[in-house]
């Protein structure tokens, strides 16, 4: 059966690739932000770096931190038999399993807006990104399957990736990155996308950030 995923709307900042803005954006009011980073690096990061000036360049009233970089339970063979558990069926054991991924779930229903710090780490995220990602889209929760195919059940937010590479260009065909954030945040309904894109070799945190203030500020509050 052929599907298609609503077209998102996409903001992509970068000095080594240029891309428009597909659609208009509306002004979305932020009250509650998610801040997902997953860099191994901690004070040397310039995901890090970049996402705290996104959220002091934004009014916000509550910040809910996601570290991933110290690791998410991997998704295996029991986890999967309890996902597809009825709920009045699982056992107890199986209710545990899914404990960690409920709570990843109910972090992003909370939220209005997510931050996602999703550095370039062999052409593509983290590993421990990608582990968050398999932990929060569960059919019945993040989406569901209807005649028309899947359709994104987290609704009325926005994402902000911030992206940083040592020179692959953000949105070039050697990065796999940036696109396959945005299918799964648009597969699952997020599709008010900005990216910001530090992708410029040779510079150094500093010089990063503050290449990366008039995207920032370009960002609505």
């Amino acid at each position: 059966m052929a599907y298609s995923l609503t077209q998102s709307t996409i903001t992509i900042y970068s000095p080594l690739f240029n891309s428009q803005n597909l659609t208009l954006k509306e002004n979305i009011m932020t009250k509650t932000i998610l801040n997902i980073q997953s860099s191994a690096l901690d004070n040397g990061s310039v995901t890090r770096g970049i996402s705290a000036a996104v959220l002091a360049h934004l009014d916000v009233d509550k910040v809910i931190d996601r570290d991933v970089s110290g690791g998410i339970s991997l998704v295996n063979e029991a986890w999967v038999a309890a996902n597809f558990t009825p709920d009045a069926d699982r056992s107890e054991e199986q209710r545990k399993l899914l404990e960690e991924s409920n709570s990843l779930i109910e972090e992003i229903m909370a939220a209005d807006t997510l931050v996602i710090g999703a550095p370039i780490y062999n052409f593509s995220i983290p590993a421990a990104l990608k582990t968050w990602v398999d932990q929060i889209c569960r059919v019945g929760a993040t989406f569901n399957y209807g005649e028309a195919g899947p359709e994104g059940l987290v609704k009325g937010k926005r994402a902000i990736i911030v992206h940083s590479s040592a020179g692959t260009p953000i949105g070039s065909e050697i990065e796999f990155a940036s696109g396959y954030m945005r299918h799964i945040l648009g597969f699952i309904g997020i599709t008010d996308i900005t990216m910001i894109a530090s992708d410029q070799y040779g510079l150094s945190k500093e010089q990063r950030l503050a290449a990366a203030e008039p995207a920032i500020a370009a960002i609505s509050k």
